[in-house]
């Protein structure tokens, strides 16, 4: 979860000056107990004070992490410094009824991305075959069959083995082993099985997912079936980049497609957010 909008501050103003507790950031990251701070360069000498405020003032945050690195490499992950309470970084995250079990500082989650992850499964449709692709601990895919039980099957791929390693207890954990097939490798080598087989396709990876699109209109049924692309783009235009992506892709398959919804997700940056296109390919 997010901690709502200038809560951090709140807590912070019997602590900080005024010009200090501008640079604190409006909220954080609460992956179970661990809560996970983006602390700007002029607040480093405060940085322990804040970490301890908010154990002090919230009894479900038992560690205090702060980013420090942007998000890296095949496996998507940064490097956390520690700044209080307990080094246990493995926990128990929950979300609209789901239960994952993950270490944030080892796999790629985003608390954020809840709405979103809800969005998609409600548009999941009975005795469908979906595709995660990117699937990391599960979250994509056990919201799914969740929200959609009358799923037929949902096939997660993940490369990272200690994401498949906690997205396999995950399923064991929501009791879904009978929905989701669990599969350790790169999407380029294990979604040849199941070229032809699915209904739906998620490519919850913004960056790079343009590599990957081909192979997710392969993986779609003969009759098509729909796409969840997801990509960055930049302020004014923000959905721009990935419709070129998208055409180029389904020119050179000679695909027709129709875009059913562009959506802003989270912004990444100034003036630049991550987006998703529904694309409806025939």
């Amino acid at each position: 979860m997010i901690m709502r909008k200038n809560r951090l501050k709140n807590l912070l103003k019997a602590y900080l000056d005024l010009n200090k507790l501008k640079l604190v950031p409006n909220s954080y990251d609460l992956v179970g107990h661990v809560a996970i701070l983006d602390i700007p360069k002029e607040l480093k000498k405060e940085k322990k004070l804040i970490a301890k405020v908010l154990l002090e003032t919230n009894n479900h945050i038992k560690t205090v992490l702060q980013k420090a690195s942007k998000r890296e490499g095949e496996f998507r992950t940064r490097k956390y410094k520690f700044l209080a309470g307990k080094r246990k970084t493995e926990t128990l995250h929950k979300e609209y009824g789901c239960i994952f079990k993950l270490d944030p500082t080892k796999v790629y989650f985003s608390p954020r991305e809840l709405t979103e992850r809800q969005r998609i499964a409600e548009q999941v449709k009975p005795k469908e075959t979906v595709m995660v692709m990117f699937a990391g601990v599960g979250p994509y895919p056990i919201v799914i069959a969740k929200k959609q039980p009358e799923v037929k099957k949902i096939i997660a791929i993940e490369i990272n083995p200690k994401a498949v390693k906690y997205m396999k207890e995950n399923i064991r954990i929501n009791k879904l082993s009978h929905k989701i097939i669990p599969i350790k490798g790169d999407v380029r080598d294990e979604c040849k099985e199941w070229y032809g087989k699915c209904d739906r396709v998620v490519m919850p990876l913004p960056l790079g997912a343009e590599s990957f699109l081909d192979l997710a209109v392969k993986c779609l049924k003969k009759k098509g079936g729909i796409i969840h692309f997801y990509n960055w783009g930049e302020e004014p235009d923000i959905f721009k980049q990935a419709k070129e992506l998208v055409k180029k892709t389904m020119k050179k398959m000679k695909k027709k497609y129709k875009i059913l919804k562009s959506r802003k997700v989270l912004p990444y940056a100034p003036r630049r957010w991550k987006v998703c296109l529904d694309i409806k390919v025939y």
